[in-house]
């Protein structure tokens, strides 16, 4: 389940193996901090997310460059996708299709919870770079998602 985790922040197995094995190596040294009166699975999936936010800014070759007035964001909710004619698994392929700065935030903002303010902290961008990477996530995966409904109905 937590490798899961990792791949959504990731582009390939290999990336979500090294985040997954370097959050191990946290959860065995943190171990102390976990408190009883917490979910486990909770306080493992944030430091497995955490690790996988690190190993992004880490690896960022280049620095957002996206025009402010390009913003166009609004308030993200799963519903609209249970709307849509696609399993799971046609979403998290999608999803997985996003460029990496792309997909990083629309799983921050729309999976995780985080709200634009904490993305633009964790990741080091501006708030309005947040909304408008969201913005054109979204775009993006109703482009990805169109092809599919497409290739769908011809099978």
């Amino acid at each position: 389940m937590m490798f899961a985790v990792a791949l959504r922040y990731t582009n390939g197995r290999a990336d979500a193996e090294d985040i997954l094995q370097e959050a191990w190596i946290k959860v065995f040294r943190h171990i102390n901090s976990f408190s009883e009166h917490i979910s486990f699975e909770g306080w493992l999936r944030r430091i497995v997310v955490n690790t996988a936010i690190t190993h992004y800014r880490r690896n960022q070759k280049h620095a957002f460059q996206l025009d402010v007035d390009e913003v166009h964001a609004t308030p993200a909710d799963l519903e609209a996708f249970k709307e849509l004619d696609f399993t799971r698994e046609e979403l998290a392929t999608a999803i997985a299709q996003l460029p990496k700065g792309y997909g990083m935030v629309f799983n921050m903002y729309v999976i995780e919870g985080y709200k634009h303010k904490e993305i633009a902290e964790q990741l080091g961008i501006d708030l309005n770079t947040s909304k408008s990477q969201l913005s054109r996530a979204r775009k993006y995966l109703q482009g990805i998602l169109g092809n599919m409904s497409k290739r769908a109905q011809k099978a």
